[in-house]
This record gives structure tokens, C-alpha cells and sequence, in this order.
């Protein structure tokens, strides 16, 4: 294996970006994820692959399902995490990237961050001798990502020839979903608003990917008509607060609800990545009907982060 499969040159296992990756790898996780999940589901527990090891777990923003699902994972293979809020790190501020990655390296097994800035994730993973995690930048959330896949292959089967739709803001999440599908051969259609498009820049990268299928439209309606997954996530971003009244009045056409599923076909299930802002960028209807998968989703957050740092650290 090779840096493209997420092994650095020392042969630590890094996980910074979907199109870092090789597909064989990311199924590899993927299939390292089913198996521990039915393990843990049919006997309560996993095997203790990470006993004895530490996740250090750097927080600029933050967040329920990442720390949560980190550090139950750790707990269910047998190791310990350890929260750091940006105070007590102060990354290139009180203390430069590559010296809290040597540092953190010298004390744990693996470090996960959770930072606005993507150069800091990849800093990390190029001055740590222990594997890195993203777990979110401003750029990208390839765990998040792949664990929607898991998600939506339990769901379909398969994901051979599914369609997924994303309605709003082009962003980290749908940056890294697009990804995926470019990778994994679903169809991914992108609705958004002039302007809040994804970057032409980004969308040529994926389109390198043989077979990648991408349409982008301003109409939800058109983006949705055919999809068997309709996406969603917040309109305004951590760091984006400014933006918060422009964006309301932009964005309110592309909120899911019960109209704009009515116009999917009728398997067609809904996904969020959470936090949702309930009758905003997606009604109680669309959150809480029979084809919602939102909550299965999130509870994928722990399974695939839990395959993860099996294979990171235990082996798998």
C-alpha cells in the first residue's frame, strides 16, 4: 500500500480526505465497521484491540456525535481518549501544528482533530508518527461521509446505481459526500443556490474519478425527481454566523419538506448530518416520517470511527 491508500510514507494509517484514499481501502473500513457493529449488536461488546492505547482528540469547534462517538469507540475496543479543547492546545497560536503533533505523538497512539482550517489536519498527519484523523475541517468530514455510506448501504443493499441528491449550501459535507460518490459509482446531484455552489476546482478533481456522475442545478425539485437518497445540512456553518440573516432569505427555497419530497420518487429516503435546525433547512415532517434514516445515520458515526481505529490501531 502506498500514500493514495492513506498510509504515509512511514506506514501509519492517516485519514485526512475521501480522495486521499483508494476505493479498496475505504471498503475495507466499511467492511471492518459491519463486522464490529454485528459483533457489538449481537454480543455487547467488542474485542479489545485497542487496550492499552489513547486517542487524543483535538476540538476548535465543537460537537456532540464527534467527540461521543470517538470516545465510545476507544471505550469499546478497550482504550481511553482524551478531550482537548482549543485552550488548553492554543494550535499555531500558544503552540505551532508541528510541535503539538510531535508532542502528542509522544504521549498517544493516534490523534483525531476537529479544526477549521484543513492545512492543520494535514500539518498533523505530516509531522505525527502516529496515525491522524479528520475528524471535520472547513474543507471536508470524511468520517461523517462514510458513515452515511454505511448508512445507506444497510438501508439499499447496495450502493450500486443510487442517486444521491444534496439540497443547500455547497460545503464541507457535500464536498466530501460528492467525493464519495465519485469513488464509490453513486450518481450525485447537487441543488444550491448561484453562489454557494461547489467550487468548479473541486468538482474537476472528482471528475478525474473514471464513471463520476454530477449534475448541479439550482432547482431542487429537478435535483431531487430521480434520487433514492435527498441530503441536507445546516445553511449556516460554524463560522458563518455573519452570514446567518442573508443566508435565511437565500436559502429558504431548498428546504426539505414534505413537498419537495413528494417530488422524489416515493423510496426515496431523507438524511441529515446533524444538528438540524428544525424547521429551517428541514421541517419535523422530513425529520421525523417513516423515511427518515437520519438517526441510523447518526448512530453510524460510532461504528464506522469504531472500524476506523480498529484498523489504525488494532490491525484489522
Amino acid at each position: 500500500m502506498n500514500q493514495t491508500n492513506g498510509l504515509s510514507p512511514s506506514g501509519k494509517f492517516d485519514f485526512v480526505d475521501i480522495l486521499g484514499m483508494q476505493r479498496p481501502t475505504l471498503e475495507h473500513l466499511l467492511a471492518v465497521a459491519e463486522r464490529l457493529k454485528a459483533q457489538y449488536r449481537s454480543t455487547g461488546r467488542n474485542e479489545p484491540m485497542a487496550a492499552g492505547k489513547t486517542l487524543a482528540m483535538i476540538f476548535e469547534k465543537p460537537s456532540l456525535r464527534t467527540r461521543v462517538s470517538f470516545e465510545v469507540a476507544m471505550t469499546h475496543l478497550g482504550g481511553a481518549a482524551i478531550y482537548i479543547t482549543p485552550g488548553e492546545i492554543g494550535l499555531g497560536t500558544r503552540e505551532s501544528v508541528p510541535d503539538a503533533a510531535r508532542v502528542l505523538s509522544g504521549f498517544c497512539d493516534a490523534i483525531m482533530a476537529r479544526t477549521f482550517a484543513h492545512d492543520t489536519i494535514v500539518q498533523l498527519a505530516r509531522f505525527s508518527n502516529r496515525p491522524v484523523t479528520n475528524a471535520l475541517t472547513d474543507r471536508s468530514h470524511p468520517c461523517q461521509v462514510m458513515a452515511d455510506l454505511l448508512t445507506i448501504r444497510e438501508h439499499f443493499g447496495s450502493l450500486s446505481g443510487l442517486t444521491l441528491a444534496y439540497v443547500g449550501d455547497g460545503n464541507n459535507v457535500a464536498r466530501s459526500l460528492m467525493e464519495a460518490c465519485a469513488v464509490f459509482g453513486l450518481k450525485f446531484r447537487i441543488a444550491a443556490p448561484a453562489g454557494y455552489e461547489l467550487a468548479p476546482s473541486d468538482v474537476q478533481t472528482a471528475s478525474n474519478v473514471p464513471g463520476f456522475d454530477f449534475q448541479a442545478v439550482t432547482d431542487p425539485r429537478a435535483a431531487v425527481k430521480a434520487a433514492d437518497i435527498i441530503y441536507t445540512d445546516t445553511w449556516v456553518s460554524m463560522g458563518q454566523e455573519n452570514e446567518k440573516a442573508q443566508r435565511m432569505k437565500i436559502f429558504t427555497p431548498y428546504q426539505i419538506n414534505a413537498k419537495l419530497i413528494a417530488a422524489a420518487p416515493a423510496h426515496a429516503v431523507v438524511m441529515h448530518c446533524l444538528p438540524a435546525y428544525r424547521g429551517v433547512e428541514i421541517t419535523d415532517e422530513a425529520m421525523d416520517f417513516a423515511r427518515s434514516i437520519v438517526f441510523q445515520q447518526a448512530e453510524n458515526r460510532l461504528h464506522f470511527q469504531k472500524g476506523l481505529l480498529a484498523v489504525q490501531l488494532g490491525g484489522q
